[in-house]
This record gives C-alpha cells, structure tokens and sequence, in this order.
C-alpha cells in the first residue's frame, strides 16, 4: 500500500477543520515533513503543538504564517519551504463575507486566484501534487451564495486547466459537504441529528473523513484533473 514516507507535505490552510485533518492524516501515512501554513501566527503555532503532541509518526512537523488571499504572501511561502511533493490548498472564509450583495470583492478574488498563485509559483519535486478544495454549492447552490457558488465553480474548471498546464505534476480538486466543524458551535447539538438524517450516509461528515480523499489524491499517481465529491449523499438526498 501506498504511504507518504520521504514526503513532503505543505497544507495552506492546516490549522483548521479539513486541513488540520489532512496534516493528523499526512503524518500518520509516513510523511517525512508536514508544513501548515494560516492566516494568523497563534494558531500556526498552537496547530504545531497540537501535531507534535499527538505524536502521530516520525514526521517533522513545521509552520508559517501566510495570507491566502495575497499573490506576494503565497509567493514568500512558497519561497520559504522550497521544494515540495505535495500541497494540499484548504483555505477559504466562513466569515459570512462572501455573502451576496454584501460580499467584499478582494475576498472572493482570493477563491481562485489564492490557488493559482499556488501553482504558479509552487516547486513539485517528480510525482508530486496539487489538491485544491471546493464545495458543494457549485451544484446545488444557496441562498446569498452566488459568489462562493461561482467560485466553486471555477475551481472545478482551474483543476482541469492547471492538470494541462502542469503535467505531469497532478491537480485535482476535493468538492466537500457539510462538515460537524462547518456548523456554528452553539447549534452543533440542535442541528446534528435533523441534519444528518438529510443525509444518506446518516451522519455530518467529520474532517479525518475528509482528509482520506486527500491523501488518495497524494498518493494516487494515476489521478489527475478530477473533481471528487466527498458529501454523505448530499447532492442525492432530498
């Protein structure tokens, strides 16, 4: 079985919900190195502890501060780590501001131009990576969410093209559903179970799930250009 061993893994966006998930996850598959990197330096550092803490494998586990919305700050990074097997692009808002009309133009800017500035200043070493991360609303969109909606959307066409353009580096792109860490803290209890019996798996989708989709597409060398769609049947269900 494939594993991550003498890899190294740069997770943007780490410290968090399905990127924290993919570094627990990286870690335990072998990875020489795990990098995550996010917007603030305190939960950098507290997501290295957490990682180091759990003693999780071998792996070194390290961290940078970077602004994913800023060609300049991703291309410093990028700069910072050198090269790189794999990255995995998690980062985005659930701040509520990319809600129509209020959206604020430069975040929703950062939805795909955050993950071409990946790419094009990113160094792959051979059979390396690219994972970006998508939603759901990209085929069954919400209320206020056109933005984010458009946004998933091009993230399913840019994996196509930057699978041409990058070749034979991979890029492929997770489409997720809703997530137990997506919902609001004070109303995880009162929405679990109506929420999941929507659901045809019966239960909110977990980050380690997740990250399971992402280390295929790591490891995976036959895999590229492709939009995976880890949702608990939710575009099936009612």
């Amino acid at each position: 079985m494939a594993t991550l061993k003498d890899k190294t893994v740069l997770i943007i966006g780490g410290t968090s919900g399905i990127g924290f998930g993919v570094a627990e996850a990286s870690l335990k598959s072998l990875a020489k190195t795990v990098i995550v990197a996010s917007s603030k330096k305190d939960r950098v550092e507290n997501a290295i502890k957490r990682l180091t803490d759990a003693k999780l494998g071998s792996g070194a586990v390290h961290g940078h501060v970077v602004d994913a919305e800023n060609e300049q700050s991703i291309k410093t990074l990028l700069e910072k780590v050198g090269e790189v097997d794999h990255i995995v692009f998690t980062s985005g808002r659930l701040d509520g501001t990319l809600k129509f009309p209020e959206v604020d133009i430069n975040h929703a800017k950062g939805i795909v131009w955050g993950p071409v500035a990946v790419a094009k200043y990113a160094k792959f070493r051979p059979g390396g990576s690219l994972t970006l991360t998508s939603g759901t609303l990209a085929f069954k969109p919400l209320p206020t969410y056109s933005v984010a909606v458009a946004g998933a959307g091009a993230l399913h066409t840019l994996t196509s093209g930057l699978a041409v353009d990058l070749a034979p580096i991979r890029v492929n792109v997770i489409c997720a559903g809703a997530l137990w860490n997506d919902l609001p803290t004070e109303l995880r209890d009162t929405l679990l179970n109506g929420y999941a019996q929507k659901l045809l798996v019966k239960h909110v989708g977990m980050p380690d799930e997740l990250a399971e989709a992402y280390l295929f597409c790591m490891k995976c060398t036959y895999v590229t250009g492709q939009c995976i769609v880890i949702d608990g049947g939710q575009l099936l269900s009612a």
